[in-house]
């Protein structure tokens, strides 16, 4: 049977009231389909953003999301927000992730239903990035925040490929996808390094800049709850190509190294040759690798 993934990532990482419903909003729904499993939350108060990944079958896994972004709908409030991650939206992206070739058809295929979904029932904008929209990026999206998406809906010159042609007034809009496996890594930089130092090395180290690592997406930003400590932000979106262990070894030649972070889970081949003197708070090979996440037995 085939199996997709959905990575849901909602405008909420302080609140634990909001962030358990909404998780408990996504596994209950399982129930009613079969063969849905909820596989990881990940929580950050300072980016104030939390990531979920479930796992299931096509056809179940649009009606799970939707369950859950009607939960976020009503208890996020984008007017009220802050955080340090970009965003648009309440549920702001909502991908649904093939595990090989085989299944990329399936996973458009439920992406486009989940688009459908939840502008019929929710009355979100949905805008489609990635493979599904001519390789559009959440970047283009996301630049200026939900207020200039907004703007952008209201003026046309942005029509969404779901949904009404305006932002959802408390909840924006949500960025749709259909794609292979990403990482979602962050290293927190150690005294005396500097925010400023962050971005530099970001720049530095993603896709386009000097050192130009491909397929990488990489921002610079400062973690309020740990003391303004400077982060480069990442996602790694062809891991296969490029393991963390040389995006470590590219920032430590710039910048001084306390830690690293993954969110969600993350292929096993990603950490090949991950040098063992750069922990990984909270990291369980058990729970945030792909395939052991999923070869384990559903909890009861």
């Amino acid at each position: 049977m085939t199996t997709l993934l959905a990575v849901p990532n909602v405008s909420e990482g302080r609140d634990a009231a909001t962030i358990d419903a909404i998780g408990e909003a996504l596994a209950s729904s399982g129930g009613e389909r079969p063969g849905v499993r909820l596989l990881d939350i990940h929580r950050d108060p300072d980016h104030n953003r939390s990531v979920y990944t479930l796992a299931g079958p096509p056809g179940a896994l649009a009606p799970a999301l939707l369950a859950g972004a009607r939960a976020a709908v009503e208890r996020i409030d984008l007017t009220a927000h802050a955080g340090v991650h970009p965003h648009v939206g309440a549920l702001d992206v909502a991908p649904i992730v093939h595990l090989g070739p085989r299944a990329r058809g399936a996973a458009c295929a439920e992406a486009l239903v989940l688009g459908d979904l939840l502008a019929r029932d929710l009355g979100l904008p949905v805008l489609l990035y990635g493979a599904l929209a001519q390789g559009r990026t959440r970047a283009e999206l996301r630049r200026g925040g939900p207020q200039e998406l907004a703007r952008r809906l209201a003026a046309h010159e942005l029509q969404p490929d779901f949904g009404p042609p305006r932002a959802h007034p408390t909840a924006g809009a949500t960025l749709v996808a259909a794609r292979p496996p990403l990482v979602a890594f962050n290293v927190t930089l150690s005294p005396p390094a500097t925010l400023e130092q962050a971005k530099t090395v970001a720049a530095l180290i993603r896709e386009g800049g000097a050192e130009g690592i491909p397929g990488l997406r990489a921002i610079g930003l400062a973690l309020a709850s740990r003391g303004d400590r400077p982060q480069i932000s990442m996602n790694v979106e062809r891991p296969g190509e490029t393991p963390l262990a040389r995006i470590a070894g590219a920032i430590r030649r710039h910048a001084p190294v306390q830690a690293a972070e993954l969110v969600g889970l993350a292929p096993a081949a990603a950490f090949d040759g991950f040098p063992g003197d750069l922990p990984i708070p909270g990291f369980d090979p058990a729970r945030h690798l792909i395939e052991r996440a999923l070869a384990a037995p559903a909890s009861d």
